[in-house]
């Protein structure tokens, strides 16, 4: 029989338990989740000006891909703690992933409501392939919202989009992770926002741990997809239409949290167009690290603000937030990809070629 080896982490719900404000019911249902990397990018941040220090905080490394784990791990243990058997959620992909892994994990029926079309395949995989019940409405996902939010008031299933508090709980932690690694808050925390859990979740976790260990506090900049932009609008987006689909949200659940938090760290949120998120799209991809659509905004949202000179961050830490993987939504570099170079299976063509790059 083989000795057990002491495993050293074990997901955030063991390693931040006690700054969860979570009932004393909730179980560990962890995959584990977190830990994830926070990657220097020297040549980006050479790229956008130089002078400051630039960080992806790569959130795609959690196990299904995207930041939602964390929530997720808590929401569901949540869940299983009050005795539930099943839990629902309304999603444009990477929280119907994880809310199917979780809920396979903890041996739970899961129901996931998504919107007609743009809903990225490789997020539709996930949620299929864990096993969750998946439901296309014809309509938006703000109609999904408002249909799971109805129906978990009427019926024995529990929610867990970000309006459950408990999911916000998890996501903060993310924030703990980025103090612990650097030693305080950077000075600007750049982010994608489309339901406005994410950024609402951040300035809870940055706040506390300043309250505990006087960390700093970040300048908060959020941003949205042009096409999606709600809070930089003023008003909802009936018909939301961008590339990034994981933000493409007109009505955004967090909405006056997420405003909120911008004001209160002395930050904004603003709008970029789908070419400038793309653009960064392949800059990340070019120093490492490949990320989906929506996860380039945040750095794409900084290069907007220091080409237009309305932030400085000469001398600053900037983190910027990486919320999904490459993988989740890979349609479009697939679309674009030309076909491979065709060479005979001969050391003579494939020396030919390498020397052509060497003139």
């Amino acid at each position: 029989m083989l000795t057990e080896k002491k495993i050293s982490y074990t997901g955030v719900f063991d390693r931040y338990r006690s700054l969860l404000n979570i009932p004393a019911h909730t179980q560990r249902v962890s995959l584990l989740e977190g830990n994830t990397p926070l990657i220097p990018l020297p040549r980006l941040a050479a790229e956008l000006g130089g002078g400051f220090d630039l960080w992806a905080k790569f959130e795609g490394m959690n196990p299904t891909g995207s930041f939602k784990d964390r929530g997720m791990t808590v929401a569901v243990g949540e869940a299983v703690g009050r005795g539930s058997r099943a839990i629902i959620c309304a999603s444009t992909g990477n929280t119907a992933a994880s809310a199917a892994a979780y809920g396979a994990a903890a041996g739970l029926r899961v129901v996931v409501l998504i919107p007609q079309g743009k809903v990225a395949a490789g997020k539709l995989a996930g949620a299929v392939a864990y096993g969750a019940e998946v439901i296309q409405i014809d309509g938006s996902f703000d109609d999904a919202l408002n249909l799971v939010v109805e129906i978990s008031q009427r019926q024995p299933i529990l929610l867990v989009n970000s309006l459950n508090p408990y999911r916000l709980e998890g996501q903060k932690t993310a924030a703990f992770e980025i103090c612990d690694t650097l030693g305080e808050a950077p000075d600007w925390l750049c982010l994608p926002v489309g339901n406005a859990g994410n950024i609402t979740a951040y300035w809870m976790g940055f706040q506390q741990y300043h309250e505990l260990q006087k960390t700093k506090l970040p300048q908060i900049l959020g941003v949205q997809a042009a096409g999606a932009a709600p809070l930089v609008l003023g008003h909802p987006v009936d018909y939301p239409e961008t590339v990034a689909t994981a933000i493409r949200i007109g009505r955004p659940a967090r909405g006056e949290q997420a405003l909120t938090a911008a004001q209160e760290s002395n930050g904004r949120i603003i709008a970029v167009s789908d070419d400038e998120i793309l653009d960064m799209q392949r800059r990340l991809a070019g120093n490492g690290v490949w990320v989906e659509p929506a996860s380039a905004a945040g750095l794409a949202g900084l290069k907007r603000e220091l080409q237009e000179q309305r932030i400085d961050v000469r001398g600053k830490r900037v983190v910027a937030v990486c919320t999904g993987h490459g993988l989740k939504d890979p349609e479009i570099i697939a679309r674009s990809m030309q076909p491979p170079l065709q060479l005979p299976p001969t050391a003579d063509a494939l020396e030919t070629y390498l020397q052509k790059g060497m003139e």
